[in-house]
């Protein structure tokens, strides 16, 4: 049986695995038909990893960019209330 240490089972190290025959031991074609309804399996989980590893950072960007919106939104209206704070400090035409 093939298996190669530290690496992640991919379906194809499950479509390569080969068995030692035995008598009176297991079906052949059931164990290599599992087999490879086991490595179609792996193959959609793998294919379902990418496409949310993929929506994920496409999540991660939007939000990174509604806060970058979101601290320049705050910042100008500080400016704003810090230039209507100062305008009626020191109303225009009075002496102070």
């Amino acid at each position: 049986m093939i298996y190669v240490t530290g690496e992640r089972l991919q379906s194809h190290h499950v479509r390569a695995a080969d068995f030692g025959r035995r008598w009176r031991g297991l079906d052949p074609a059931q164990v290599y038909d599992y087999l490879d309804r086991v490595a179609d399996e792996l193959d959609r989980l793998q294919r379902q990893l990418v496409t949310a590893n993929t929506e994920a950072e496409r999540v991660r960007q939007a939000l990174r960019q509604w806060q970058s919106r979101q601290t320049e939104n705050r910042q100008t209206e500080n400016r704003q209330t810090e230039n209507r704070q100062a305008r009626h400090a020191h109303p225009v035409g009075e002496r102070r």
